[in-house]
C-alpha cells in the first residue's frame, strides 16, 4: 500500500507546498504549530480542496486538479483521528462505532468485535462526555477501524493529554497501529513522540515539506536549521566554509569538521550535550566564560560565552550531568570541546 501526495494550497497569506510518498509504514509529519501539518491532513481526507496537485492512495486517485478529480471524504477510505477525537456527543460508544460501518448487514457484528478489541464493552452504552480521555481515544480508533480505512491520519493525537495519560495512551496507540497494514501519517511537534513511534519523518516548515528522511538522519544529519531545531538542537551560529573547517565569526572561532564542508553551508548547529568539558588534548577546544548555570532535575544547563565572541553573539549552551558539573572547580572560566563529527552542517533549501 502507498500514499503519494504532491499539492499546493493558498489560505490567505499562508501557502502550502507539500510533496512526499509513504508506504506501509507510520510516517511522521513533524513541524511547529502553524506550519501546515493539519491543513495537509485535511486535504488528504477531502475536508479541504487543494488548489493544485495530486493525491493517490493505493493506486486510486483521490484528487487531481488537472484531471478534475476530487473524491468526497466518504469515498476516500481515509480514517482521521482529530485532536479532540470528534465523537458524536449525543451518541453512545456503541452508536459512534456503528455509524462508521458501511455494510448495514454487518453493522452489529462489526460493532461488537470492535467493542471487544478496544476494550470498550463496559462503557458501550455511555456517551463521550462520560468517558475518560483514554476511553474517548479508543472509541475514536474503534470507529476508524470499523470504517475499514486504507490510510489513517493522526492529528497530534496526544496533544490534549496530561503527561502520565499521554505516555500510557502512546503505548496503546502504537500497539493498535502495529496490526494495521496501510499508511499511517502521524502529525506531531514532539520529537520524542515521533522518535518512539515512527521510523521515517517529513519535516514541515512554514508550509513547505522537506525531503523525507529516516529518524537517524534527522538527528545526525538534519540538513536544515528548521529540521535541526525540531530535532532538539540548541546551539546555532553563522558559518563560512573553509575546506574541512568552518569559520564562525560571531564566536571568533574556526572549528575542524573532519570532512569537506559544502560551499552552500551557511549555518552550523551543535547539540547542547555534545559540548563537553575539554580533555587536555581535545579537538576544537574553546575557552569560555561561564555566564550562567541552571540546575535541572538530573542535569546542569551551563550558558557560555566564547572568550573571542563578538558583542551580541549567541551564547553556547552546554548540558551535562549535574554530578559532573558539581566537581568542576572553576565555575567562572572553563574550556570545552566539540568533536568534529558532532558539528551539524546546515543549508537552506
Amino acid at each position: 500500500m502507498a500514499l503519494s501526495v504532491g499539492i499546493q494550497k493558498q489560505l490567505g497569506d499562508f501557502r502550502l507546498e507539500v510533496r512526499f510518498d509513504a508506504g506501509d509504514e507510520t510516517l511522521a509529519l513533524l513541524g511547529a504549530s502553524g506550519c501546515g501539518k493539519s491543513v495537509t491532513l485535511k486535504c488528504i481526507a477531502g475536508i479541504l480542496t487543494p488548489d493544485e496537485g495530486r493525491i493517490v492512495l493505493d493506486g486510486v486517485t483521490l484528487f487531481d486538479s488537472a484531471a478534475k478529480i476530487d473524491l468526497p471524504p466518504q469515498r476516500r477510505q481515509v480514517g482521521y483521528l482529530f485532536q479532540q477525537y470528534a465523537l458524536f456527543p449525543h451518541m453512545t460508544v456503541r452508536q459512534n462505532i456503528a455509524a462508521a460501518v458501511r455494510d448495514r448487514r454487518q453493522r452489529a457484528a462489526v460493532t461488537a468485535e470492535k467493542l471487544r478489541r478496544f476494550q470498550l464493552e463496559a462503557v458501550a452504552d455511555l456517551r463521550p462526555g462520560q468517558l475518560s480521555g483514554g476511553q474517548q481515544q479508543r472509541t475514536a480508533l474503534a470507529r476508524i477501524f470499523a470504517s475499514q480505512p486504507r490510510a489513517i491520519l493522526l492529528d497530534e493525537p496526544l496533544s490534549a493529554l496530561d503527561s502520565y495519560l499521554k505516555y500510557q495512551l502512546e503505548l496503546e496507540l502504537a500497539e493498535t497501529l502495529e496490526g494495521f497494514t496501510g499508511t499511517v501519517l502521524w502529525v506531531s511537534h514532539d520529537r520524542g513522540e515521533v522518535f518512539r513511534s515512527c521510523r521515517r519523518v517529513c519535516v514541515m516548515d512554514q508550509g513547505r515539506s522537506q525531503p523525507t528522511t529516516t529518524l537517524e538522519d534527522l538527528f545526525t544529519r538534519p540538513g536544515t536549521e528548521a529540521a535541526a531545531r525540531l530535532s532538539g538542537c540548541k546551539n546555532y551560529a553563522d558559518a563560512v566554509p573553509a575546506g574541512d573547517s568552518v569559520r564562525l565569526p560571531e564566536w571568533g572561532l574556526t572549528l575542524d569538521c573532519g570532512r569537506a564542508v559544502p560551499t552552500e553551508v551557511r549555518r552550523v548547529g551543535v547539540r547542547a550535550h555534545h559540548v563537553r568539558m575539554a580533555p587536555p588534548a581535545g579537538e576544537n577546544r574553546i575557552d569560555c566564560q561561564v555566564v550562567r548555570a541552571v540546575e535541572d532535575v538530573f542535569s546542569a544547563i551551563v550558558l557560555l560565552r566564547p572568550v573571542n565572541a563578538a558583542a551580541g553573539a549567541p551564547l553556547l549552551r552546554m548540558e551535562l550531568d549535574k554530578a559532573a558539573w558539581a566537581v568542576v572547580s572553576d565555575k567562572e572560566r572553563i574550556t570545552v570541546s566539540i568533536h568534529p563529527s558532532d558539528i551539524l552542517l546546515l543549508q537552506d533549501l
